[in-house]
């Protein structure tokens, strides 16, 4: 009974368009003054405790990098990389999109950042060459979602700190998870393009991969900074997310130069700004999280889910079915903080494997973004683009449907996420 008021006073908030995280304030403020005898002393101890994690100071870090990385010409040079390598095959321009998107999530940790700092420069080099517009939007609105499945990942951190799970696992489990997604985004890409008759650029020669190669490097470096650092056992994900963030800096500043230095000021406060708001996301989520657990809601749902007799298959069809749903009206930071700990003890209690079941919520995130009514993915793109959402929601279909291929792989094969930090990690 409790539960069903809980969600239902959540549900009336937000469909009068108040935001995620003032709508999970409130109905939390609101069932515990009027319906429990919860001091409004522990309320205000748990917004504090509730965010005093380390794990989330990675969050900030990776935000400002992203934006370092998109300001500083990176995105430019690593889109030329890209299509020195796989420019001369069919719709060349499109797959070299794929590709430096992919090259983009591995330093940036956000998927609109991605849209963003690749789609507004290859966006127009593809209308230009004589691709259809809808093409190109398509390819990398999908294609950007790799920002938070290609770790470093800011999703993945959310939900580390929600389930107490491995940071640095979950890292490694999305590396070949996000290599594959990226592999069959350009498959679809690529056949389209053959189909369609699109352009195909001159085949570059080596030397001319060598230089643009040597000229993206310094943006790839930082990749094996990242991911080299934490594996090595050099520093933690958050310490990784700071170097990241001073590396970014001074490549864009210094070494590229293509940021002055009296534009760092905007970096910066964009960043707070965004860094605000997640956090705020966060710090409401954890108050909801701690009535749910205040009243033993997530204990009680995992009691009724395995009393229907629900196995592993089963329950892995209803969490898929219950995110993508839950994507249609939210943005993933708030799914996760919200969905996470209601059915990560269910996960837990059927013998899911945490690290597996954390894969499977970013991959279902990642899906949410490119389709509306909230995919913040599609309203990035229209915003370089210039479509509606509802011609942005055709273009992407073919995608798409890849994408929920792809899911249903990653839920029925947890090797997909488990070999590599089991051979890792042991």
């Amino acid at each position: 009974m409790n539960a069903a008021i809980i969600f239902i006073l959540l549900l009336l908030l937000m469909l009068t368009g108040m935001p995620i995280s003032i709508s999970l304030g409130l109905t939390v403020l609101t069932f515990l003054f009027t319906m429990t005898t919860v001091p409004i002393e522990s309320v205000a101890l748990k917004l504090f405790t509730g965010i005093e994690k380390f794990e989330i100071m990675a969050i900030p870090f990776f935000i400002l990098a992203g934006n370092f990385l998109t300001h500083g010409g990176v995105a430019r040079r690593m889109i030329r990389f890209a299509t020195s390598m796989v420019g001369h095959w069919h719709g060349g321009l499109a797959l070299a999109g794929v590709v430096a998107c992919a090259l983009f999530a591995a330093v940036s940790g956000s998927s609109p950042a991605t849209v963003v700092a690749i789609g507004s420069i290859i966006l127009p080099a593809m209308v230009k060459q004589g691709y259809p517009k809808r093409f190109g939007a398509g390819v990398i609105t999908t294609s950007g979602a790799l920002g938070i499945l290609i770790p470093p990942s800011i999703v993945m951190v959310m939900y580390s700190v929600t389930t107490n799970t491995s940071v640095g696992k979950l890292f490694m489990a999305g590396v070949i998870p996000g290599l594959m997604l990226a592999f069959l985004l350009g498959l679809t890409t690529w056949v389209l393009a053959k189909k369609h008759g699109y352009p195909r650029m001159a085949k570059a020669s080596w030397g001319e991969r060598w230089q643009a190669f040597r000229k993206s490097a310094w943006g790839l470096f930082l990749i094996v900074i990242v991911m080299g650092g934490i594996y090595s056992g050099i520093f933690t994900p958050t310490e990784a997310a700071a170097i990241a963030a001073v590396y970014a800096f001074i490549i864009a500043v210094f070494v590229y130069k293509d940021l002055r230095l009296d534009q760092v000021g905007k970096v910066l406060l964009d960043s707070a700004s965004l860094s605000a708001m997640l956090l705020y996301i966060i710090t409401n989520a954890v108050l909801f999280s701690f009535l749910m657990t205040s009243e033993n809601i997530p204990q009680q749902m995992a009691a009724w889910l395995t009393g229907q007799g629900l196995g592993v298959v089963s329950f892995l069809l209803v969490v898929n079915i219950l995110l993508l749903l839950a994507g249609n009206v939210m943005e993933p930071s708030s799914i996760v903080l919200i969905m996470a700990p209601i059915l990560f003890p269910v996960a837990v209690a059927l013998g899911i494997d945490p690290i597996h079941f954390g894969i499977l919520i970013v991959v279902n995130m990642e899906v949410g973004m490119c389709h509306p009514p909230v995919g913040l993915n599609l309203y990035v793109a229209s915003g370089i683009t210039k479509m509606g959402i509802s011609e942005l929601t055709v273009a992407v279909l073919p995608w798409l449907l890849t994408m929920l291929g792809f899911l249903l792989l990653v839920t029925y094969v947890p090797a997909i996420s488990l070999w590599l930090p089991n051979l890792v990690y042991g």
